[in-house]
């Protein structure tokens, strides 16, 4: 389930939230989620390897020759935008300015988990979906907003006796080890942890595995003013079908926003006139939290 959107919106309302770390980061992911109508700023930063960190931060020319290019792309955008005035421009200008303060600040340190302790390395454990947690939590704790872990390997059409206990045991190990980092740093209550994804399983056994199915899944929020021990809905006996107080892909994204401070029923106008709002106006589950 991507939350691209969701970002975006985020930064659209609150502004962004460090002065040069991006607001939003992807990790995992092999494509990006891009930044649709919003500005290009607005795109998600991705880390392909939580281990490698931010790459290319260095420029390969010195810094009086990247002043050079640049003031070089100031004036041919400068001519461009006296004939045609285009927003796109500006916002692509802003772009690799914060780029650029990027490169050059100390706030670079938060993208380099081999600062952790060993101790604290040890217990994530050296999956990538471990060590991404783990920068999620070095990059949290220095003020990005937003950051998305991927977690892929769950495609068990035919073998789930043999990899659940692989894929599911190290998911258990690391997230157990996340909520208890943060809330060791004091960072829980104010850090909404959500366990989402774009659909769930069938409730019945074939073929050594489970077919796809997108009528009923569960999703876990902890931490950000959530009840503990709460549980929402219920499915039916089989597990095939919600039967008491779903929620929707849209109520979710409309909870997590309204967990930001969102105003989740404000609308947003699109370049082409059209409103939308957080969650395609579904309402939040504000009944989930304290």
């Amino acid at each position: 389930m991507a939350f691209a959107a969701l970002f975006q919106s985020t930064q659209h309302f609150l502004g962004a939230s460090h002065k040069t770390l991006p607001s939003s980061v992807t990790v995992n992911r092999s494509s990006n989620h891009g930044n649709g109508w919003f500005p290009a700023a607005y795109s998600p930063l991705p880390i392909l390897n939580p281990v490698d960190g931010l790459m290319d931060t260095k420029s390969p020319v010195g810094e009086a020759t990247v002043a050079k290019r640049s003031g070089l792309l100031a004036q041919l955008d400068a001519g461009f935008g006296g004939k045609a005035s285009d927003e796109s421009v500006k916002a692509y200008n802003e772009f690799y300015e914060t780029t650029f303060q990027l490169m050059k600040s100390t706030d670079l340190k938060a993208f380099d988990i081999s600062a952790e302790p060993a101790e604290t390395k040890a217990r994530y454990g050296k999956s990538k979906f471990g060590q991404g947690c783990l920068l999620a939590r070095r990059l949290i704790e220095n003020g990005v907003r937003f950051v998305e872990v991927a977690i892929g390997g769950w495609d068990m059409h035919a073998t789930l006796d043999n990899r659940m206990e692989e894929v599911g045991g190290d998911f258990d190990r690391v997230y157990a080890t996340l909520i208890q980092d943060l809330e060791s740093k004091g960072l829980l209550d104010s850090t909404l942890v959500v366990v989402a994804t774009e659909f769930g399983r069938k409730p019945d056994f074939s073929g050594g595995g489970r077919g796809h199915h997108p009528l009923v899944f569960s999703s876990v929020l902890a931490g950000g003013g959530v009840k503990r021990g709460y549980v929402h809905g219920a499915s039916d006996a089989k597990g095939y079908a919600p039967e008491a107080d779903g929620v929707s892909p849209g109520s979710l994204h409309a909870t997590i926003a309204h967990a930001a401070g969102l105003p989740v029923q404000t609308d947003i106008i699109t370049p082409a006139g059209r409103p939308m709002q957080v969650g395609n106006k579904a309402a939040p589950q504000k009944g989930v939290f304290a």
